[in-house]
């Protein structure tokens, strides 16, 4: 699998994932008779008696809730979004080196994996991250 391969299968899953999940917003809530915070995907304030309907809950840590709220889909698809254009530049780089060092395989080989050229090292810590992957 080619970095550009590994980056792209990463924005893939995450937004899959993302489009799958509740679109939120997520926010952190106490409802009453709960003490514990709440991570909410969605809730609904009724009008006629202000009570509050809640799609969903999990009983969480608070720094675990406010955690997941803020990583929520929205930023999971910015997430894809940012690995899928950082796949493309690499690619670009490829078929610059392509032109530059035809005649210069070594020279080719430098720019893509230690020089200018070369993927992302945090674009690709995150894409094995989200796919579960090693190099």
């Amino acid at each position: 699998m080619t970095p550009a391969d590994e980056l792209r299968a990463a924005a893939e899953k995450v937004s899959s994932l993302a489009k799958a999940a509740t679109p939120g917003p997520w926010t952190i809530i106490k409802i009453p008779p709960y003490t514990e915070p709440l991570l909410l995907s969605r809730y609904e304030e009724t009008p006629d008696d202000g009570e509050v309907a809640v799609a969903g809950h999990v009983d969480v840590e608070p720094e675990d809730a406010t955690y997941i709220a803020a990583m929520g889909p929205p930023v999971a698809l910015a997430l894809a979004s940012w690995l899928d254009e950082t796949a493309h530049h690499y690619e670009c780089s490829i078929r610059a080196a392509d032109d530059v060092f035809h005649d210069d395989p070594a020279g080719r080989e430098a720019f893509l994996t230690t020089g200018p050229g070369a993927p992302s090292t945090h674009a690709l810590a995150v894409a094995r991250q989200i796919l579960g992957t090693t190099p």
